[in-house]
């Protein structure tokens, strides 16, 4: 056209500008869709089809965090997660893809609380989207914190997509508050994952997590009690893709009765992170077996407050339960004493071995057979008392690591 009449050309613009112009102050605004979301849509759920629901290999397994935000409560109201949680939930990523889903519980009646709920749900995602963290915001409404729990870990996500690890913080608050329903809620979800088979990661010391200007010098170290899948191993590695922890060296360390191959055992370690292409110090460390302890006498000096409070505690808390039930807690108190004096020697442990670690990550002891949940705090809390910053790690019945990975 500009060729034939420059006049016609630059008439012809000015009045299609013009009506553009006015269309769009005048005109109805709606949503006519877009091509490229359908587009998108269609392939999200071609590849959903294809991943299907069964296991995938170890080498294609990536971390799918469910983080739950607000476990314990003890947060501001206008604040929708825990500032840290996001940078920890950042540092399980692998090679920087995968998927968080962020997730709260508000106690109440759903109808009462659905609005609620969606407002919740738009500060959760602001949330996520300050802390550029890849993920959805979900908020559910449940009678109490249990039953919304067991709910989330049964239906949340879609075939393979999926959440595989459970993420919360160590409730540190509880005794301090005096939060008495924080034990049972606690081995309630603990149980609901073993069940439900995810893996758990508890952070201990989340006010003190670095973020990715903080730099991190020192070793992460590793308290590898039982087999994990590899779990514990992979977190490790992921941590020092992180800028905040790649100048931190890996320690792993076992734990083995007196009695048994140390030498051994070592070898057998190293060979498998060297399979795995894992550079890591391998330490094993021999500890002494609650019969040993009994067969050689009473426990040592520095053990004996501890120990000697934790039992005045849990005594304390059988007589009030006799009191307000009408019958009396039957335990196993040489039970009771096993775990106390198991977890405390592990504590010591790892505060003589790690102290300036950067972060330790220990086995998570799984809750005991008939013992009240108020037993099983009192032996988390002589575990993780004293070490600033502690990842409580529970694999689940698969392996997570291969010589691929």
């Amino acid at each position: 056209m500009l060729l034939i009449s420059w006049s016609f050309t630059v008439v012809s613009l000015a009045l299609a500008s013009l009506i553009y112009y006015y269309v769009s102050i005048k005109g109805k605004a709606g949503d006519w869709g877009d091509g490229f979301k359908s587009a998108y849509f269609q392939l999200a759920l071609r590849s959903l089809r294809s991943l299907g629901a069964n296991q995938v290999h170890p080498k294609n397994w990536y971390p799918i965090p469910l983080v739950f935000c607000r476990p314990w409560g003890k947060l501001p109201e206008n604040v929708p997660c825990h500032p840290k949680l996001a940078d920890f939930a950042n540092c399980m990523k692998k090679k920087g893809r995968g998927m968080s889903i962020f997730v709260s519980i508000l106690d109440g009646d759903y109808h009462e609380l659905a609005e609620d709920a969606k407002e919740a749900c738009k500060q959760l995602s602001t949330y996520i989207d300050y802390k550029s963290c890849e993920g959805v915001a979900e908020i559910v409404v449940a009678p109490n914190m249990s039953e919304g729990f067991r709910g989330i870990v049964q239906t949340m996500g879609l075939g393979n997509l999926k959440p595989n690890i459970v993420v919360m913080r160590y409730p540190e608050i509880w005794r301090r508050e005096n939060l008495k329903e924080i034990p049972a809620t606690f081995v309630g979800i603990i149980n609901d994952c073993v069940v439900a088979n995810k893996a758990v990661v508890i952070v201990k010391g989340l006010d003190e997590w670095p973020n990715e200007y903080q730099m991190q010098y020192g070793t992460i170290d590793l308290y590898w009690i039982v087999r994990d899948g590899g779990l514990m191993l992979l977190l490790s590695q992921l941590l020092r893709t992180k800028k905040s922890f790649e100048n931190c060296k890996i320690q792993v360390f076992c734990i083995a009765e007196e009695d048994s191959d140390a030498e051994e055992l070592k070898a057998d370690v190293k060979k498998f992170l060297y399979d795995l292409r894992m550079q890591a110090e391998v330490i094993v460390i021999s500890m002494k077996s609650w019969d040993a302890q009994i067969e050689g006498g009473s426990p040592q000096d520095d053990w004996l407050e501890p120990i000697t409070a934790a039992q005045q505690r849990i005594a304390s808390y059988l007589a009030e339960s006799a009191q307000a039930d009408g019958k009396p807690i039957v335990v196993n108190e040489q039970q009771v004493e096993k775990f106390l004096y198991t977890t405390l020697k592990l504590n010591s442990t790892i505060l003589r071995y790690s102290r300036m670690a950067a972060v330790v990550l220990v086995s998570l002891p799984p809750p005991p057979v008939n013992q009240p949940a108020y037993f099983y705090m009192e032996y988390m809390d002589l575990l993780v008392e004293n070490v600033p910053r502690l990842l409580i790690v529970r694999g689940y019945r698969r392996d997570v690591v291969t010589l691929f990975t």
